[in-house]
């Protein structure tokens, strides 16, 4: 291990850092100057900060182009760590903005700060190979994130979707946890490839196996993947609505690149392989029936979507099971496109919120009151259920088809998602016969959003439309960061 100076390593996270202190600044002016204004103001004062201090860390992170691993992993700063890490920033300016018209709270400061803090712990977890920094930053993230989903202090809901997410999260980190240290009996290392060459030359013992199930629930649980999923519905539903956005888009990408990374940098090709790759196959296929199956009987908008996001999931496994720079490549692609379809449907329930909107059935007659919002929910819609020319149907292909060129038996498999791919279609359209076809028992009048709001929910629905038809807008910076790591 070389050794660095504390200079070289603030200077190799000052992105993370940057993200740290615009929440720190939030916070303290929210609790100072700011203390006497208006909601509507903090709001808007609060928002630009944490977007001037996310819009700081990608200028850095674009503007870097050195590779380094210090501390024997610790840290690691190449050009797939970069790439993660600027659409986390991205998306938290997403999830900010989105925001800003919200009542749910008066303490704008530290909610912001929160959702800054829940930034740069997703910044540290995809930029390291250290399985006990993982674990830390993982734990910072879940805080963030039961906190976010507690926010609401008027609702009964959220208290209780917190409560189980936090009862739920404390247990996956237990298994987590577990996992790491038997891994680090077997291999006497907690970093990745360390861990695999050791482990590759020893066969596969009970002890390891036990390591690769609590590792797969650990984090499984954080990606929402059946049968480690429960908490899901309830956050999506009861978290106010900026927050469940927040969770399932970025914290969704942080938490599939890392699971990605555990099992391919981490547990050796030989004789362990067929060990995770079956379990994470079942896991797979347990998330597609579970996710999508459910998701037709739901009458909560949010709850569709949080079942939806189970039977995603089980879709995202297949880009872990391909197990090469392909599939990986497809997955950054599809998690990030999904991540950008749920956060504009959450951007139209939040523009929404304020008319008691929650229930399919509500949405009738939609366009007739809202025609701007509605047809942005049929984009986002349309792309979830894989129609072209959007980004998610592109995302589905690359998908299913670096997962069949693997030749690792996932015919199966990839049959599964194409069957319950066209289960989901179903489901999405029930919502969208509501907003286009039905008509509203009560006679209501024309819906009035913020121009704010509106334009970033058209923006969002401006990039799925031009990922879909022009997906080497983002395919080519993908490959040209799988293609600049060492192999």
């Amino acid at each position: 291990m070389n050794p660095v100076s504390y200079f070289e390593l603030l200077r190799l996270t000052l992105p993370e850092i940057v993200v740290a202190l615009s929440g720190l600044a939030v916070l303290t002016l929210d609790l100072t100057v700011l203390q006497r204004r208006s909601l509507a103001v903090r709001w808007r004062i609060g928002a630009l900060v944490g977007c001037a201090g996310c819009v700081g860390a990608i200028l850095l992170l674009l503007l870097r182009a050195e590779r380094a691993s210090l501390y024997d992993g610790m840290l690691v700063v190449n050009s797939l760590t970069q790439f993660v890490q600027t659409v986390l920033a991205a998306f938290t300016i997403l999830a900010v903005l989105l925001s800003v018209n919200s009542d749910f709270t008066v303490h704008v400061g530290e909610y912001l700060g929160v959702v800054l803090f829940a930034t740069a712990a997703m910044m540290v977890l995809v930029g390291t190979q250290n399985l006990l920094v993982i674990f830390a930053s993982l734990e910072l993230l879940s805080l963030s994130l039961y906190i976010l989903t507690a926010f609401n202090k008027h609702s009964r809901k959220s208290a209780e979707a917190a409560l189980k997410y936090f009862l739920f999260g404390g247990m996956a980190a237990a298994f987590l946890l577990f996992g790491i240290s038997l891994l680090y009996g077997l291999s006497d290392s907690i970093q990745l490839t360390a861990i695999a060459a050791t482990l590759g030359a020893q066969p596969l013992s009970p002890l390891l196996a036990v390591a690769i199930v609590m590792i797969v629930t650990g984090l499984g649980f954080k990606v929402a993947a059946a049968p480690f999923h429960l908490w899901a519905p309830d956050a999506y539903q009861g978290a106010p609505t900026p927050s469940a956005a927040l969770i399932a888009s970025s914290s969704k990408i942080a938490s599939f690149f890392v699971f990605s990374m555990v099992l391919t940098l981490g547990l050796p090709a030989g004789s362990v392989m067929p060990r995770w790759f079956s379990l994470i196959a079942a896991v797979a296929a347990l998330s597609m029936l579970v996710g999508n199956l459910a998701a037709i009987v739901q009458s909560s908008v949010r709850r569709l979507l949080a079942y939806s996001a189970i039977g995603h999931a089980g879709y995202m496994l297949l880009g872990i099971l391909a197990h090469s720079a392909l599939g990986l490549g497809a997955l950054l692609y599809y998690v990030v496109t999904y991540a950008l379809a749920t956060i504009g449907a959450f951007g139209v329930l939040a523009a929404l919120e304020k008319e008691g909107i929650d229930q399919v059935t509500d949405l009738a007659g939609l366009s007739r009151r809202a025609p701007w919002l509605s047809f942005c929910m049929l984009i986002f819609l349309l792309s979830l259920a894989g129609i072209p020319p959007l980004a998610g149907f592109f995302g589905k292909f690359y998908v299913f088809s670096s997962a069949l060129s693997a030749r690792m038996g996932l015919l199966w498999l990839v049959i599964l998602a194409i069957g319950m791919s066209v289960v989901s279609l179903y489901y999405y359209l029930r919502v969208l016969k509501q907003i286009y076809v039905r008509d509203s028992e009560v006679s209501v009048g024309t819906i009035e959003t913020p121009l704010g709001m509106r334009a970033t929910v058209g923006l969002i629905a401006l990039l799925v439309v031009l990922l879909g038809c022009f997906p080497q807008l983002l395919l080519s910076w993908i490959d040209g960061a799988l293609r600049a790591m060492p192999h």
